[in-house]
């Protein structure tokens, strides 16, 4: 597997540029290619975002529409719901479709301990109340 085909597999077909600039059109709530590329740190040339926001459209990610003679781009689904995609999706490649074997190989890799599991089950029962 390629390094793009890695990237896009890590974001739920995404590449790590694309998801920097979902991130971004998600803060601003939306915005015109000057917005996000601000939203960004002006970190990439307008022409960047231009073509990124763009890819975003025909994937179906982004939607535009023109306002005045600039286009504004919004997002096709909440931050939430893409990262509830995306984490179903790496569960059911990475885990078998297995939620405790990711929670498993966090605990492993000592991404999270035991403390800090016990924290967060305590913060979920908490929330669901």
């Amino acid at each position: 597997m390629g390094e793009k085909e890695k990237d896009k597999a890590k974001a739920g077909g995404l590449t790590k540029l694309e998801l920097k600039v979902m991130q971004a059109v998600w803060r601003a709530d939306g915005g015109t290619v000057s917005a996000v590329q601000e939203q960004m740190g002006g970190e990439l040339a307008y022409t960047t975002v231009q073509t990124m926001l763009n890819i975003l459209v025909r994937k179906g990610k982004l939607r535009r529409q023109r306002e005045g003679r600039a286009f504004l781009y919004t997002a096709a689904e909440s931050e939430a719901k893409a990262r509830k995609e995306t984490l179903r999706d790496l569960i059911d490649r990475m885990f078998g479709g297995r939620s405790e074997e990711l929670v498993m190989s966090l605990l492993k890799s000592r991404e999270i301990n035991t403390k800090k599991l016990a924290e967060l089950a305590k913060r979920f029962e908490k929330d669901r109340e």
